[in-house]
C-alpha cells in the first residue's frame, strides 16, 4: 500500500459517547464509516471526515431502555438499499434502524435476557445470541427459529459465508456449529467462556475466550492452531479481509495485531477493558474500551494523526492508573499462564497432513452419489466428484449387484408373509404415482419402480404428464398424502398369530378379534357398516400391546384413523395428548423399524380429516422433534414416510401465514436431505419444500439462508425418475 508506515499509530480518537463502547462494526454506508454502541443506551453512526483524519458523528441512535451490548450491519436490499443497523441490548431487545433516522425501524422481542451478539446473513437474515442460553434466527420482523443447547450464555454469534451454517460461542466453553436450525457439532479446548468469533473462509474461523487464548477452526472440527500472547481475558476478535491475519482486544488494555500467526504489534490503551474491534476495508483497526473513546490505528502514513495527537494520546497513557499488585493482569498470575513452549503439548497445536479416507460402497450404490456424500462428509472440494466417481467405478467392473431383499421380513418368522403397510397386489411392477393412484403405489416395497418419461402423471396415473412441457404439476401440494395400501386378510392373521402368544392380561378375546376385523372392513369401505365406539376401544387396547408385537395394531390404526368418526375420536379434544404421546412413543430412534413406519403412517394419515389436522398442527412442535430422530437409521420406506409427514406439515403451511412452522419445516426438510439416500423421499421433500416457498418471499429467503439451494442442486442431474430432476428445477426456478 502506497503510504503505508509498517506499524499501526493512532489515526484518531473520537469523542461522544458517555459511557463503555460495547460493540464496533463496520458500516455499508457512509462509505468507509462505522457504528458503535454503548452502555450510554446509544447507538452512534460515524462518517469518514476527510479534512482532518478523522471521523464525524452522523447519526446518535435511541431506541434501548438500557445498556447497548452489540451491533451489526443487516446488508443491503432492494426495500433498503443502504443496508440496516441492528443493536442488541441489555433491555432483552434487538432494535432495527435505517441509516437516515435516529429512531428504530422495528424491535424484536424474544429473547429473555441480554442480547450480547449479533450476525447478519444473506437475504436478510439476522442471528442473535444472548444470556438466556439461546441463539435466534430472525428474517425481517420475524423470528425464524431459536438455537437451544448451550447450557450458559451465548456470548459471540457468527453465520458462515456458504452453506447455511452458523457458529455460536458460549460461556459453557463451547462453540457450536448449526446447519437447519441443528447442532451438527460442538467443539471444544477452551477452558473459560468463549467471549469472540470471526470468519476466516468458508471453511475456518477463529474464537477467544476468557481464557487468554485465540483458537483457530476448521469447521470440521480440527483446532489448527492455539495462540498466546494476552494476558487477560479475550473479548474481541476480528479478521483482515482475504487473510488469515487478524486483531484482538481484552482485559490487559491492549489491542495485538497477529500476523501470519504471530502476535507483530501491541497498541497499550488508557483504559481497562478494551471491549470491542473491527477492521475496515482499508485495514485501519477502530477500538472501543471502558473509558467511552473510540480510537482508530492505522499503516497509512497519510491517515496518521498529527504529532500533538499522539503525543496527547502518549501522554494519557502514561498517567492511565494501573493496579500495583496486579499489573495490567487483572486477577490472572502471570507465572500460571502458558508460554509459547505449551504448544508443543499434544493436542495445542494441529498440523494438518495428507490423510487416507475409508471410502465405503456397496455393489448396489450409486458410484456418483457416493461420491458426492464421500466429498461431502470429510470436506473435500467438489472439483473430485468425478475423480472419486471414476475410481469407484474402476475398481468394481465387473461385480454384479447382490440379489437384495429390500422389504420387511417378518420380525418373528423371517419370512416375507406379513409386510408392515404393504399391499397384497400382484406382484407386477407399479406405475409410477407415488401419492395416491390406487393399486399403482405400494407404501411397504422398493420405490425405484418408474414409468418411462412421458408416461403416467405421477399424480394422477393419468396420461396428461409430458416432460417435454415443462409445466409444474408438482407444487404446491393442495392435499395430505396417505398411505392406503392394505391387505386386511393378511393384518388379521398376524395379529391373531401374535396374540395367541401374548401374555394372558395382554391377550385379546376372540370377540376382541371379531370387532377390530369389523372395525378394519368398516374403515377399508368394504362394508356398510359405521366405526362403532366398541370398535374404536378395542383398536386402543390392542395397540398398547407390548412394542415387540404391537405393530399389525398399529398397521389397523394406520388404515382406521382415515375415517371421519375414527379420526375424531382419537383427535378430538378428550383423547388426543394420549393418542399423541402413544405414537411419539414409536419414533424412539432405537425401537423397531416396524413400529416407527407404522406410526409415521398413521400421523400422516391423521391430515384426511379435520380433526386430525388441528391436532397435528397443535402439536407440530413436538412431533417433528420427535419425529426427525428416525433420519439416523438406514431404512428407506422410513424415510418415505418421514419425508410425507413434511410433505403433509407443508400443505397445511401453505395455506396459513405461519413463517416459523415454515421454519421449522424447511429445517426438517434440509436436516434429512442430508442422510437419505432413496428417491422417493427425496421426491417428497423437494415436493414439500417447494410448497413451503410457493408464494411467499420469506419462505424463500429463509431457505436460501439455510443454503437449501445448494444442497438439492445435485438432483438436477438425477436421470431417472424424471420426476426428481423436474420436480428439482422448478425448486431451484424458486430459488
Amino acid at each position: 500500500m502506497a503510504g503505508d508506515g509498517g506499524a499501526y499509530r493512532l489515526r484518531c480518537s473520537l469523542l461522544g459517547h458517555e459511557q463503555d463502547v460495547r460493540g464496533i462494526t463496520q458500516g455499508f454506508f457512509p462509505e468507509g464509516g462505522f457504528v458503535s454502541v454503548s452502555r450510554d443506551r446509544t447507538a452512534r453512526l460515524w462518517t469518514p471526515d476527510g479534512l482532518n483524519r478523522g471521523f464525524t458523528e452522523m447519526h446518535c441512535m435511541r431506541g434501548h431502555s438500557n445498556f447497548v451490548s452489540c451491533v451489526c450491519i443487516i446488508p443491503p436490499s432492494d426495500l433498503y438499499p443502504r443496508g440496516l443497523i441492528a443493536t442488541g441490548g441489555n433491555d432483552h431487545n434487538i432494535c432495527i434502524f435505517t441509516v437516515d433516522n435516529t429512531a428504530p425501524l422495528y424491535v424484536l422481542k424474544g429473547h429473555k435476557n441480554t442480547v450480547c451478539s449479533l450476525s447478519s446473513g444473506k437475504f436478510g437474515t439476522l442471528l442473535s445470541g444472548s444470556w438466556d442460553t439461546t441463539a435466534k434466527v430472525w428474517l425481517n420482523d420475524r423470528c425464524m427459529m431459536t438455537l437451544q443447547g448451550h447450557t450458559a450464555a451465548v456470548w459471540a454469534v457468527k453465520i458462515l459465508p456458504e452453506h447455511g451454517l452458523m457458529l455460536t460461542g458460549s460461556a459453557d466453553k463451547t462453540i457450536k456449529l448449526w446447519k437447519a436450525g441443528r447442532c451438527e457439532r460442538t467443539f471444544t479446548g477452551h477452558e473459560d467462556c468463549v467471549r469472540g468469533l470471526a470468519i476466516l473462509s468458508e471453511m475456518e474461523f477463529l474464537s477467544c475466550s476468557n481464557d487468554a487464548s485465540v483458537r483457530r477452526w476448521r469447521i470440521s472440527g480440527e483446532c489448527l492452531h492455539v495462540y498466546y500472547g494476552h494476558t487477560n481475558y479475550i473479548y474481541s476478535v476480528s479478521a483482515f479481509p482475504h487473510c488469515n491475519d487478524f486483531v484482538t482486544t481484552g482485559e490487559d488494555r491492549s489491542l495485538r495485531i497477529w500476523k501470519q500467526g504471530e502476535c507483530t504489534q501491541t497498541i497499550r490503551l488508557p483504559a481497562q477493558s478494551v471491549w470491542c474491534c473491527c477492521v475496515l476495508d482499508n485495514d485501519d483497526i477502530v477500538v472501543g474500551a471502558s473509558d467511552g473513546i473510540i480510537r482508530v490505528f492505522t499503516k497509512s502514513l497519510e491517515r496518521t494523526a498529527s504529532a500533538e495527537e499522539i503525543q496527547a494520546f502518549e501522554n494519557e497513557l502514561s498517567q492511565a492508573s494501573i493496579d500495583p499488585k496486579t499489573g495490567d493482569l487483572g486477577d490472572i498470575n502471570a507465572d500460571d499462564l502458558p508460554g509459547k513452549e505449551h504448544l508443543k503439548d499434544p493436542g495445542k497445536l494441529c498440523t494438518i497432513l495428507g490423510p487416507s479416507y475409508k471410502l465405503p460402497y456397496n455393489i448396489s450404490d450409486d458410484p456418483w452419489l457416493t461420491a458426492y456424500n464421500f466429498l461431502q462428509k470429510n470436506d473435500l472440494n467438489p472439483m473430485f466428484l468425478d475423480q472419486v466417481a471414476k475410481f469407484i467405478i474402476d475398481n468394481t467392473k465387473g461385480q454384479a449387484p447382490l440379489n437384495t431383499n429390500t422389504e420387511f421380513s417378518d420380525p418373528f418368522t423371517g419370512a416375507g408373509r406379513y409386510v408392515p403397510g404393504s399391499s397384497s397386489l400382484s406382484d407386477t411392477a407399479p406405475a409410477a404415482d407415488p401419492f395416491t393412484g390406487a393399486g399403482r403405489y405400494v407404501p411397504g416395497s422398493a420405490s425405484n419402480v418408474v414409468t418411462p418419461v412421458g408416461g403416467h402423471d405421477p399424480y394422477t396415473g393419468m396420461g396428461a404428464y409430458q416432460s417435454a412441457k415443462a409445466e409444474n404439476i408438482y407444487f404446491p401440494k393442495k392435499d395430505a398424502v396417505t398411505f392406503d395400501q392394505a391387505n386386511p386378510t393378511q393384518i388379521l392373521g398376524k395379529l391373531k398369530e401374535l396374540n395367541s402368544n401374548a401374555a394372558e392380561e395382554q391377550k385379546l378375546t376372540e370377540d376382541d378379534l371379531i370387532i377390530l376385523e369389523k372395525l378394519l372392513s368398516a374403515t377399508c369401505n368394504t362394508s356398510a357398516e359405521m366405526p362403532t365406539a366398541q370398535q374404536i376401544q378395542t383398536l386402543w387396547k390392542a395397540i398398547n400391546w407390548p412394542e415387540d408385537i404391537v405393530f399389525p395394531a398399529l398397521d389397523i390404526l394406520r388404515l382406521s384413523v382415515r375415517h371421519p368418526i375414527v379420526n375424531e375420536n382419537f383427535c378430538g379434544e378428550e383423547a388426543h395428548m394420549e393418542f399423541i404421546h402413544l405414537l411419539l412413543k414409536f419414533l424412539n430412534p432405537q425401537g423397531k423399524p416396524a413400529n416407527q413406519l407404522l406410526a409415521l403412517r398413521a400421523l400422516c394419515n391423521c391430515f384426511v380429516s379435520q380433526a386430525g389436522q388441528k391436532l397435528l398442527m397443535e402439536q407440530r412442535d413436538e412431533i417433528m422433534t420427535q419425529a426427525i430422530e428416525v433420519k439416523s437409521g438406514n431404512n428407506k420406506n422410513v424415510h418415505i414416510a418421514l419425508a410425507t409427514l413434511t410433505l403433509n406439515y407443508a400443505v397445511c403451511l401453505h395455506k396459513v401465514n405461519n413463517i416459523e412452522g415454515k421454519a421449522q419445516c424447511l429445517s426438517v426438510i434440509s436436516t434429512v436431505m442430508e442422510v437419505v439416500k432413496d428417491l422417493e423421499a427425496v421426491f417428497r421433500l423437494l415436493v414439500a419444500l417447494g410448497t413451503l416457498i410457493s408464494d411467499d418471499k420469506n419462505a424463500v429467503q429463509l431457505a436460501k439462508s439455510l443454503g437449501v439451494d445448494s444442497q438439492i442442486k445435485k438432483y438436477v442431474s438425477v436421470s431417472e425418475p424424471a420426476k426428481v430432476k423436474e420436480c428439482c428445477r422448478f425448486v431451484l426456478n424458486l430459488l
